[in-house]
């Protein structure tokens, strides 16, 4: 399959359409999906977060999409509305792509864990005016994975993705909204963590304020911090400890019924 634009020609945007690149898997025993944001700072998108892990997702036969969300100079809600009109695409499409609609999920890197966990807490934002059929399906994902996310947007953010999201000098009332560890809620999906404890531009403390909201939510998690590792490792195939995420995801996927154990 080709690239796929995500909004039609009706909606106006001040530079490239957003779109998602499919990956669909050879055999998609569980019929799931799951749609990557990589990271960047919402400066740019790291390719390294984004090919390489959908072809690790067909692997555990799971179909993937990766998306090209706006970045900077896009501000808030501009990523946000990609992010919802993604979902809403691939769910309403989800038939004709063989994929169970209860089963699309999000995987993040760092701003993109950002993103897909703003997308996991706030699918009641109207992040952009509905302009057609696609907008009657749920932007809501049905699980989400946060790798090294960026959570926070006050204390411990990290503050380039800080600047590009919401400027210079942002009002504490936006950087609050844009907080994650506020918003946990019971509607929030199950959710899959991962973090280094020695990570110098995104502190743990970002995974660690989540879980604990998570916690107190009563919503399924897990959560692993591994002792060592940059940040930006993606796939972590250069860290063989901290490389074992993707086997421990893996296998929580399996008990959330994306895939086969």
């Amino acid at each position: 399959m080709q690239p796929l634009p995500i909004w039609s020609d009706k909606i106006d945007l001040h530079e490239e359409a957003p779109i998602i690149v499919p990956y669909m898997a050879e055999q998609n025993p569980a019929r799931s999906a799951v749609i990557i944001c990589p990271g960047g700072g919402y400066r740019m998108r790291a390719w390294h977060e984004g090919e390489p892990v959908a072809e690790w997702l067909n692997t555990l036969g799971i179909t993937a999409f990766v998306l090209h969300y706006r970045v900077n100079p896009a501000k808030h809600p501009e990523p946000l509305a990609d992010v919802q009109r993604a979902i809403r695409y691939v769910r309403y499409h989800a038939e004709e792509w063989g994929i169970d609609p209860d089963k699309i999920g999000l995987l993040g890197f760092s701003a993109g864990g950002h993103l897909a966990a703003c997308a996991a807490n706030m699918s009641d934002y109207p992040a952009y005016k509905k302009i057609d059929k696609i907008d009657s399906a749920s932007c809501r994902p049905d699980i989400a994975i946060l790798c090294y996310p960026v959570i926070t947007m006050l204390e411990h953010t990290h503050e380039g993705s800080l600047t590009c999201l919401l400027g210079e000098n942002p009002k504490h009332e936006a950087r609050e909204l844009l907080s994650m560890e506020r918003h946990v809620s019971t509607d929030t999906p199950p959710t899959f963590l991962w973090h280094t404890a020695d990570d110098q531009s995104v502190p743990v403390i970002n995974s660690l304020l989540y879980a604990n909201q998570l916690s107190t939510a009563q919503i399924p998690y897990e959560l692993h911090v591994f002792q060592n590792g940059r940040h930006g490792l993606g796939l972590a195939e250069e860290e063989p400890d901290t490389a074992r995420w993707t086997g421990l995801c893996a296998s929580w996927l399996s008990k959330q019924g994306f895939c086969k154990a």
